[in-house]
């Protein structure tokens, strides 16, 4: 019998971008792979097996029934890591959480609404304990190669907590607010390597907000391109609509701008010239 830590990917309410993105990773996947049994995967393999230490999670929860299954999974897994926005964050879904669900059903199914389920769209942690989240609509190849070193050798994995401006930065892009676009990058967690960006378009936010987004640095850049705060926290509906953090900054786009010097700020990002 093999000792080498066992590995399980299930799935709830997604596209399943976030595994087809492990899959295409290729020779440095397959070098960490080396490393564990792969014992659960639907999407590669048809076997499958009730006893794994580590359990990577696609996907939201938008129905209550699935909840049992999720708490299984926990209790079984040694390390649960959210692979993904939808599962860390709650994705694309939580969108629906903005109307009424038989609504919803209705429009979707017509007369035979009442034969599916669904609910408030949450992230796995709003069920169960999550030891990593991994976010990114789809994920990062390379974090996930990170992510799982770290994990197979016992390490603490640091989440990047900085904002997608400060990737830009490092790697020289044109800041797309001079192009006319609003973007999410001043208050996104970094960790893409600002792959939006780089191909001209703006961040849309799908990994979510910093733990503590400057929000008197990112009035300033907005002012500066016309926009306001209020304006970007809009555009959060699509990944974050039901963090915490995302009502905070609500809060805080309300109070009143506190005096500063311009530029003060070490986050502070603008033009690239």
């Amino acid at each position: 019998m093999s000792n080498k830590p066992r590995v399980a990917f299930f799935d709830f309410a997604c596209c399943e971008g976030c595994q087809l993105t492990v899959l295409s990773i290729g020779e440095p996947l397959i070098e960490v792979l080396k490393h564990v049994d792969i014992v659960t995967w639907r999407e590669a393999m048809s076997e499958k097996s009730d006893e794994f230490d580590i359990a990577f999670i696609e996907g939201s929860i938008t129905r209550d029934s699935d909840v049992p299954r999720l708490k299984r999974i926990r209790e079984k897994a040694r390390l649960v890591v959210a692979l993904g926005s939808c599962a860390a964050l709650g994705g694309p879904h939580v969108s629906a959480n903005r109307f009424e669900t038989s609504e919803l059903l209705e429009l979707a199914y017509g007369n035979k609404a009442e034969q599916y389920e669904a609910g408030e769209v949450r992230p796995i942690s709003a069920e169960i304990e999550v030891d990593v989240p991994i976010y990114g609509c789809p994920i990062n190849a390379s974090e996930f190669v990170l992510v799982l070193k770290h994990l197979l050798l016992g390490r603490p994995y640091r989440v990047p907590n900085e904002a997608v401006c400060y990737e830009c930065k490092l790697n020289g892009y044109e800041c797309v607010f001079d192009k006319g676009m609003i973007c999410l990058g001043p208050v996104t967690r970094c960790g893409c390597n600002a792959i939006c960006t780089s191909r001209g378009h703006r961040c849309f936010g799908c990994r979510g907000l910093v733990d503590d987004p400057n929000v008197d640095a990112a009035r300033d850049v907005l002012e500066e391109h016309d926009y306001s705060l209020d304006e970007i926290i809009g555009m959060f509906q699509i990944y974050s609509h039901r963090a915490p953090r995302v009502q905070q900054l609500a809060e805080a786009a309300a109070e009143p701008q506190k005096k500063r010097s311009k530029g003060s700020e070490p986050w502070r990002f603008g033009s690239t010239t």
